[in-house]
């Protein structure tokens, strides 16, 4: 990566400065990580050896549990490493891949969470085309244009911050690298850049956003027209969707504004980066019967296959 600058490595200062804190920062990270993966996995797992999870709802499932791994990965680790080091030193490589990371896993949740908004829209709205238009031909088109797109808005956030040259300080105000915090150390007018980025990514956040709510507005109004036990079972599979989206509210409140920092910046960054990928599986698994279901069936099999070894 071109270097434009005469700093090589950032310190970030992490949530908090206090030794107990830092401890407390440890343990309660340590366990949403290791309970983000474990269940993201599980999920993961169970689609893959489920016969009965074959349909698109849950070939999106799948792709939602796996960036969720994968986004959690990119933020945790460090994390929780550096709440017991001295020196939380990242170099500018490894700032940048994590930028690149973090937005590259985080807005492929976004897309996915679009395709199963399309998804229970055709299953609902129109159930007579829906095995047509929803074929796993088109659904895997659709993910790999997910994944297109997340990479094509993760190389436009790592180009501006590239763009970024840092004279000194190096001290990152957060526990992780993202272009916001980044725009605060670089010695040059940083309105454009900051314009672009608010173009890029609170636009992408704002509009899937919209029209995520206004996609289940109109589910919603439509279930009115059935009834009996499919209404019920749809009702909670969109409740749990609904549920989802609101968790990604909060990241509109960090790229949708002026570059100004507020105090509960790092909170709220924690509760998307953090939360919702520790939440996600909990809610897909509580408030979902076959995906419970399917999850006892493997687990009895393998018992059952180790118990006759």
């Amino acid at each position: 990566m071109q270097q434009n600058h005469s700093v090589t490595e950032f310190i970030l200062l992490g949530l908090t400065q206090d030794p107990m804190k830092k401890k407390m920062v440890f343990v309660i990270f340590l366990i949403l990580y290791v309970g983000t993966m474990v269940g993201n996995l599980l999920i993961i797992v169970t689609i893959k050896s489920s016969r009965t999870l074959g349909s698109p709802m849950y070939f999106f499932l799948f792709y939602l549990s796996l960036a969720d791994s994968c986004f959690s990965t990119s933020i945790a680790p460090r994390l929780i490493v550096d709440s017991l080091s001295a020196r939380k030193i990242i170099s500018y490589n490894e700032c940048m891949t994590q930028v690149f990371a973090l937005h590259f896993f985080g807005f492929m949740e976004v897309f996915v969470l679009i395709l199963m908004a399309v998804d229970r829209y055709v299953a609902i709205c129109k159930p007579l085309r829906y095995p047509t238009i929803m074929r796993r031909q088109v659904c895997t088109i659709l993910i790999v244009i997910a994944w297109i797109g997340s990479f094509i808005h993760s190389m436009v956030e790592v180009a501006l911050a590239l763009k970024l040259p840092f004279c000194g300080p190096n001290l990152i105000d957060h526990y992780c690298c993202d272009l916001q915090p980044l725009l605060k150390l670089a010695c040059m007018d940083t309105y454009l850049i900051n314009l672009e980025w608010a173009t890029n990514s609170g636009a992408i956040c704002t509009s899937s956003f919209v029209i995520l709510m206004i996609s289940y507005i109109v589910i919603l109004h439509s279930l009115r027209n059935h009834s009996g036990e499919g209404k019920k079972k749809a009702l909670s599979t969109c409740t749990s969707h609904i549920i989802v989206v609101v968790l990604f509210g909060p990241c509109m409140f960090i790229y949708t504004r002026p570059p100004t920092t507020f105090p509960m910046d790092k909170m709220v960054t924690v509760f998307y980066t953090i939360g919702t990928p520790f939440l996600n599986p909990l809610i897909y698994t509580l408030r979902n019967a076959e995906v419970k279901n399917a999850m006892r069936k493997l687990w009895c099999i393998k018992i059952t296959s180790e118990s006759k070894r």
